[in-house]
C-alpha cells in the first residue's frame, strides 16, 4: 500500500505541474513547438526523458534478464541514432522548420515533396504511434500489477489518464517542464538502484556464479538481442517525428548540437544500467517464465531492495513510462490536428480550434492505445512494431530530402511503399525474421533506398534549392 501511495502522489504532482506550466500556452505555436525558445538544457531534458521510456527500463531489463549483456544495444542504438540527429540531421531540419514555420514532420514532407507524401506518412505514423503508446501503457500496467495486483486493463487506463491530463493541458510547453522533474527522478532512481541491486545479487562475481552461460556475457550476439538493434532501432532515433518536432522547438543550432549531443552521451552511459539490473534479477529470481520477464524490474524493486530504494526506483520507472508516453501523444495529437484537420478538413480553422482538436486527438489516441495494449504480449513486441515502421517509411525520404536536390514526390512515395512492403513481407510472411545478419528493417531500408534511386534515375531531373 505504501508503494501505491508514492505512485499516486507522484502522479497527482505531475498533473498539477503540467497544468501550471500550461498557463503560458497562448496558441498552437506554444502548444506544438514551445515558442521555438528551448535552450540546450531544456532540449536535453525533454529528449532524454522521451528516450528513456518503457522500452529502455522495463523492456531493456527484460532483455538483460533473458539475453544478458547483448541487451545493451537496445538503448545503445538510441545513443548512436542521437549522435546523427545532433550533428547532421537536427541542425539542418531545425533551420528549415524555423524559416518556414514548420510544426510537424508532415509540414516538412509537404514543403519538400507534396501533400501526397504528407498524407501517406501521416497515415502510417498514426498506426505506429498507437502501437508505441500501447507499449508505454503496458509498462505502467506491469508496475501496478506487481505493486498492488491491479488487472492489466486498470493499469493501462490509469496510465492513460495521468499522461493525457498533463499533456493535453499545454502540449510541448507543459511536457518540457514536467520532463525536467521526471528526468531528475529517473536518473536518481537508477543511480541508486543499480549498486544496491548488484550488491543483493553478490556483485559481478555473484552474477557470474549465478549465470555461468558464456552467451549471456557476450555483448555482440544477435540471437535475438545484440547489434541487430542498431538497424532495427537506430534510424528511428534519427527521424522519429516526436524527436524531430522537439528539435523544431530549439532556439538555435547550438541548442540542437549541445542538447541532443548530451542526450546521446547520457543514453550511452545509461545503456548498461537496465541490463545489469535485469541480470541481477535473473540471479535472484531465476524461475521467471518467458512471458513474465518484463516484470523482473518492478519485482526486484519490491522484493529485494530496501523500501526507500524500491520506492524511488518505482517512481523512476513510472517517470520513464509517462515521459515517453507524453512524447508519443505529442506526435499523435499534433499530426492529427495539423496534418489532417488543418491541412485537409478545415484549412481556415483558427489557432484556438487547432489546439482544441489536438487535445481531443490526444484523448482519442490514448483510448486507442489502451485497446492495442490489451492485445499486445510484451512491451518490446509493441515498441518494435513502431520502431520498424518509422525507420523504413521515414528515414530515406527525410534524409534524401535534406541532402539531395533531385528526389521529388514520386521518388519519396516509391521509397515509402518499397520499404514498408519489403519489411512487412519479411516480418509477417512465412520466414518471419532475419536473413542471416540482415533484419527485415535493414532490408526494408535497402529496398527504400533502391526504389528512390531507380525512380530518380527514370524520372526527369527535378532540382530544388536547399
Amino acid at each position: 500500500m505504501a508503494y501505491l501511495v508514492v505512485i499516486v502522489a507522484y502522479s497527482l504532482a505531475q498533473i498539477a505541474l503540467g497544468a501550471w506550466a500550461a498557463r503560458r500556452v497562448k496558441g498552437s505555436r506554444d502548444f506544438f513547438v514551445a515558442g521555438r525558445h528551448l535552450g540546450p538544457g531544456l532540449l536535453f531534458a525533454t529528449l532524454l526523458a522521451a528516450n528513456i521510456g518503457s522500452g529502455s527500463t522495463i523492456g531493456a531489463t527484460g532483455l538483460g534478464y533473458r539475453d544478458g549483456l547483448a541487451g545493451v544495444w537496445w538503448v545503445g542504438a538510441a545513443a548512436i541514432g542521437s549522435v546523427v540527429l545532433a550533428f547532421f540531421v537536427g541542425p539542418r531540419i531545425r533551420r528549415i522548420a524555423a524559416e518556414h514555420d514548420l510544426r510537424t514532420i508532415g509540414d516538412y514532407l509537404e514543403w519538400r515533396y507534396d501533400s501526397r507524401v504528407r498524407a501517406t506518412i501521416s497515415l502510417l505514423l498514426w498506426i505506429g504511434t498507437v502501437c508505441i503508446l500501447a507499449g508505454q501503457l503496458l509498462g505502467l500496467a506491469w508496475i501496478l500489477t506487481v505493486v498492488i495486483g491491479t488487472p492489466k486493463l486498470a493499469g493501462c487506463v490509469l496510465g492513460a489518464v495521468v499522461i493525457t491530463a498533463y499533456f493535453a493541458a499545454g502540449g510541448l510547453q507543459s511536457s518540457v517542464v514536467v520532463n525536467v522533474v521526471q528526468l531528475t527522478v529517473k536518473l536518481a532512481g537508477f543511480a541508486v538502484a543499480l549498486p544496491v541491486a548488484l550488491a543483493a545479487a553478490g556483485g559481478i562475481e555473484g552474477l557470474h556464479a549465478a549465470i555461468p552461460d558464456a552467451a549471456m556475457w557476450n555483448p555482440w550476439r544477435h540471437d535475438p538481442s545484440g547489434l541487430i538493434y542498431i538497424a532495427t532501432l537506430g534510424p528511428n532515433f534519427i527521424v522519429s517525428p516526436g524527436l524531430l518536432q522537439k528539435v523544431y522547438g530549439a532556439r538555435d543550432d547550438h541548442a540542437v548540437r549541445t542538447g541532443v549531443g548530451a542526450n546521446a552521451l547520457c543514453l550511452a552511459a545509461y545503456a548498461i544500467v537496465p541490463v545489469l539490473i535485469g541480470m541481477s534479477a535473473r540471479a535472484l529470481h531465476p524461475g521467471l517464465a518467458s512471458g513474465d520477464r518484463e516484470m523482473a524490474l518492478p519485482l526486484l524493486f519490491i522484493r529485494d531492495l530496501p523500501f526507500w530504494v524500491g520506492a524511488l526506483g518505482l517512481a523512476a520507472v513510472f517517470s520513464a513510462d509517462v515521459s515517453a508516453s507524453d512524447a508519443i501523444l505529442f506526435m499523435l495529437a499534433t499530426s492529427l490536428s495539423q496534418d489532417l484537420y488543418k491541412r485537409f478538413i478545415d484549412p481556415a480553422a483558427s489557432d484556438r480550434r487547432v489546439v482544441t482538436v489536438a487535445r481531443a486527438a490526444a484523448v482519442s489516441g490514448a483510448c486507442a492505445a489502451v485497446v492495442v495494449a490489451m492485445l499486445s504480449k510484451s512491451v518490446v513486441d509493441s515498441l518494435a512494431i513502431f520502431y520498424t515502421l518509422v525507420g523504413v517509411s521515414l528515414f530515406v525520404p527525410v534524409i534524401a530530402g535534406l541532402y539531395m536536390r533531385r528526389p521529388g514526390p514520386r521518388e519519396a512515395l516509391a521509397a515509402i511503399v518499397a520499404g514498408v512492403v519489403t519489411t512487412a513481407a519479411l516480418q509477417f510472411g512465412g520466414g518471419r525474421g532475419a536473413l542471416g545478419a540482415f533484419t527485415p528493417a535493414l532490408l526494408g531500408l535497402a529496398a527504400a533506398a533502391g526504389a528512390l534511386a531507380i525512380v530518380s534515375l527514370a524520372m526527369p531531373a527535378r532540382r530544388l534549392p536547399l
